[in-house]
């Protein structure tokens, strides 16, 4: 049997569980020559983005959801505005253990959705090399690339370190 996947809003009562799932993911995702660099990214991450949710998106004209099944915490994202038109988004992880059950694609679609009831009309986002599932999502999702770079300096955005990111665009 399906189980049901919902998408709300985050609460503050998500903070815990969306602060290990995020750690959990990153560290998933590090070449094991990149740990410590991965690790620094978590840090940084944590302190500008991932502790303050909440007000990190607001600040941002945006906001974040969590994807939960049977009352866990299985994914997550966020939108902030990028522009007059566009939203950008952001933080889009799915459990490692529940990947490949669409998840990741329902809360694509809730983003494009939010993006429509804010009247923007272009979606963009960016990944990395690391994360092919997520490259052939945003793909098989109509999405048009638009650049790659090296990301050499590390942000809340990046882990730096020279990984490959791709950025994408989509007109909704």
């Amino acid at each position: 049997m399906r189980k049901e996947i919902e998408i709300r809003a985050f609460a503050s009562s998500d903070a815990a569980a969306v602060r290990e799932l995020f750690i959990r993911l990153n560290r998933l995702l590090a070449p094991a020559h990149m740990a410590e660099a991965f690790e620094r990214y978590i840090v940084h991450s944590l302190a500008e983005e991932i502790d303050r949710i909440a007000d990190y998106y607001a600040s941002r004209n945006g906001g974040f959801w969590v994807a939960v099944v049977d009352d866990e915490i299985v994914g997550m994202f966020g939108l902030e505005a990028s522009g007059a038109q566009a939203m950008e988004l952001r933080r889009m992880y799915v459990a490692p253990g529940l990947r490949r059950r669409g998840i990741a694609r329902k809360m694509l679609a809730f983003a494009e959705d939010e993006c429509r009831r804010r009247n923007r009309r272009r979606l963009q986002l960016s990944t990395s090399e690391l994360q092919k599932e997520a490259l052939a999502l945003y793909r098989n999702a109509g999405y048009r690339s638009i650049r790659e770079e090296i990301a050499d300096a590390a942000s809340n955005k990046t882990v730096g370190g020279g990984i490959r990111r791709y950025h994408f665009t989509k007109q909704l």
